[in-house]
């Protein structure tokens, strides 16, 4: 059993903030496979692992998909970028496969803290998903699930507060109440 002290979890999970801005240091391959590893072992319904990955640091392809968010600024600053995709062929529950997609996003950015990278997740791309996908020559068999930015951060003073945790519980229910 661990020490209370030792909460590298609880502490990668508290001190993770969204990064938006980068120095212009590379991400290495490694790196990056690193990240995907932690995703790729988040759990999925039925073990199905349906997500699919495209690592992008090359700069013409990041100024090709940079307009197709209002996020473009952080796309064409970011060395690194991780698009998520759902196989669809490899679903088999659509709710159960985009909560999987979650948890593997998630690992990545927890991931991506521990290994002193910042890392954003960026959604509203999924607007142009279409777009996307023909820009990446990927046919409706992926589904874009999100992309991460990532890079070495340029700071790190993002600040963060979360309401009380009384705010979220709506029942307890049998336990004692320690």
């Amino acid at each position: 059993m661990r020490c209370a002290m030792e909460q590298p979890v609880q502490n990668a999970i508290r001190n993770r903030r969204s990064i938006r801005e980068f120095t212009g240091q590379p991400v290495s391959r490694k790196v990056l496979h690193t990240i995907v590893q932690a995703g790729i072992w988040a759990p999925s319904g039925l073990n199905n692992q349906p997500w699919r990955f495209i690592l992008v640091r090359d700069r013409d392809v990041r100024e090709k998909l940079a307009p197709h968010t209002t996020y473009s600024h952080i796309i064409l600053g970011a060395p690194a970028l991780i698009v998520v995709l759902l196989d669809r062929e490899a679903m088999y529950s659509e709710v159960k496969d985009h909560q999987a997609a979650g948890a593997c996003i998630q690992n990545m950015l927890l991931a991506a803290e521990e290994l002193g990278l910042g890392a954003v997740w960026l959604g509203q791309i999924l607007q142009n998903s279409d777009k996307v996908n023909a820009l990446l020559s990927l046919d409706e068999t992926f589904e874009l699930m999100a992309v991460l930015a990532l890079g070495y951060p340029l700071h790190r003073n993002q600040k963060s507060q979360r309401k009380p945790l009384a705010d979220f519980i709506l029942q307890e229910i049998g336990g004692d109440q320690e």
